[in-house]
């Protein structure tokens, strides 16, 4: 019998070409889908046929009512080896095995840069000007040197945001909960007492923390008016961290200088959303991990999860093995 298995959300169609897929031939028949699948009903009538389905981050949620219509789905494998619209309990329920992948922390911090960058020279307003024919040079950019990277979570990539921000000469500061003095003096950073001291302080302030329940909705009305207006804020971590509404007023009503993000609350990001027309603000449709080698990486070891688990023998298992 010959196992149907399809790519979620392979918006640029690699999925097939990055990876040797042949191995599982002819026990496995792959597809790749290039459009993103909206609804539960999308999901179940495009791959409703699929015992094996892999999925690119959180594009997709995988939720406990969509695993009860898939009824033919046995192995379920992410990018990455957290996932936090996968419903694992669930999962488990309906006898499905959830794998992962290993995930760079380099392109993230990359990213993150290219928002700081853009904010601070003001990239997409000139770049606009020069091919429109506008004027010619209307900005005043911020200077990085002598500046302060607030750094809000200072794990792989925050470290390495770190590491960028000493290397421009900037003052870095760094706060977390659970963060220590010797783990910040280790990164080149110096830790704030407290959330308020950190976004007080930062004229670039970032967030790297990951999502749970004390960090859901940690950057609210109250922290944003706590910047300073001439302070921008960037996240490339999870959009959940900071409350979007509270962001589109304090771009509008100028708390802060700027703000640049690559994760949103619903994505893709629809048409209406405000943060589409919001003032100073620089988005980016969640590229973080999009680069070759990232997902060079996640397809050649979702054919190796693939490979193990038609060999009775399962690797990088996320949750209760099914």
């Amino acid at each position: 019998m010959t196992l149907r298995c399809a790519v979620l959300d392979d918006y640029q169609d690699v999925a097939l070409l990055l990876a040797d897929w042949s191995p599982l031939a002819p026990s496995v028949d792959v597809r790749s889908l290039n459009r993103h699948l909206a609804t539960e009903d999308e999901v179940v009538e495009a791959v409703g046929d699929c015992e094996i389905l892999v999925v690119m981050r959180e594009r997709t949620p995988v939720t406990a009512s969509l695993l009860a219509r898939l009824s033919r789905l046995r192995l379920l494998v992410t990018s990455g080896m957290r996932n936090a619209s996968i419903d694992l309990d669930a999962a488990a329920r309906h006898g499905v095995t959830v794998c992962g992948t290993s995930s760079g922390s380099a392109p993230p911090a990359e990213l993150t840069w290219a928002l700081i960058l853009g904010l601070a020279r003001r990239v997409v307003t000139e770049n606009t000007a020069l091919r429109e024919g506008g004027p010619w040079q209307s900005t005043v950019g911020t200077d990085l040197r002598g500046s302060t990277l607030a750094l809000l979570g200072l794990g792989r990539i925050g470290a390495q945001v770190a590491g960028v921000g000493r290397a421009f000469g900037m003052e870095v500061t760094a706060w977390s909960p659970n963060l220590t003095d010797e783990r910040a003096a280790a990164c080149g950073a110096v830790r704030a007492g407290s959330l308020e001291e950190l976004l007080a302080g930062g004229d670039f302030v970032s967030v790297h923390l990951q999502l749970g329940e004390r960090s859901r909705g940690l950057i609210g009305v109250p922290e944003l008016r706590l910047m300073r207006p001439d302070a921008y804020l960037v996240n490339t971590s999870r959009a959940a961290i900071v409350d979007q509404a509270a962001l589109v007023t304090a771009l509008r009503e100028g708390w802060i200088a700027g703000a640049g993000a690559d994760v949103f609350d619903e994505e893709p990001l629809p048409a209406s959303h405000p943060l589409r027309s919001a003032p100073r603000f620089l988005g980016l449709p969640h590229l973080g991990y999009v680069t070759r080698d990232n997902y060079t990486g996640y397809y050649r070891q979702a054919v190796e999860d693939i490979a193990a688990y038609l060999e009775g023998s399962p690797v990088r298992l996320l949750g209760v093995r099914a």
